[in-house]
């Protein structure tokens, strides 16, 4: 297996019109094609697809097509994590999940980011940040995830959130730009009334 291309973290860098980059991402998308057309009842071919797309997955991961990524191996996945449909990942630098992490549908988490520059954008110029998920994380539905964020252990985002800056452990965030509403606490064990059926 050769090397793959190294893409620089916080730096302008040729990212666009770039033949090597360009190579990875299409061999990326082509099995991504190929995991979101297998029948959704077949888990553990599922599974091993996901294996061969993901830099590092953990135990009962479940990514529910379609699913699409740039890389795939910049992508790292801890125990217990649940995506729903559609989620996008432009993952050109290391994104991260904790363990116990869900995903609602229609989110995105991208990497990237283009100078504000016109000339430097036509020039194919780029930056690439990481993102970091924490562990028993909760992502609502609809939420977009920008470069360079981090959200700490614990948190919840609120459906339709746009997260530009990073959100610190044990809250609930919401908006655009996402904000921090409250932190989690004791209370909230007792929100809903629980099921006596089992």
């Amino acid at each position: 297996m050769g090397t793959k291309p190294t893409v620089p973290v916080n730096c302008l860098f040729q990212g666009c019109y770039n033949p090597e980059f360009e190579a990875e991402i299409r061999k990326c998308k082509d099995k991504c094609y190929k995991y979101n057309q297998l029948n959704p009842n077949d888990r553990e071919t599922q599974r091993k697809m996901l294996a061969e797309i993901l830099g590092k997955m953990g135990e009962n991961v479940v990514f529910t097509p379609p699913f699409w990524c740039d890389y795939g191996y910049n992508i790292f996945v801890g125990d217990y994590f649940y995506a729903n449909h559609n989620l996008i990942i432009t993952d050109g630098v290391k994104v991260s999940f904790g363990d116990h992490v869900f995903i609602a549908p229609n989110c995105c988490f991208t990497t990237a980011e283009h100078p504000i520059d016109p000339e430097q954008r036509k020039a194919g110029l780029e930056i690439a940040k990481p993102i970091t998920v924490g562990n028993n994380v909760w992502i609502g539905a609809g939420t977009t995830v920008l470069a360079g964020v981090t959200i700490g252990d614990n948190s919840v985002i609120g459906a339709g959130s746009v997260v530009s800056r990073s959100i610190p452990e044990h809250v609930v965030a919401i908006g655009v730009p996402c904000r921090v509403m409250r932190q989690i606490t004791e209370e909230d064990k007792y929100r809903y009334p629980r099921y006596k059926g089992n």
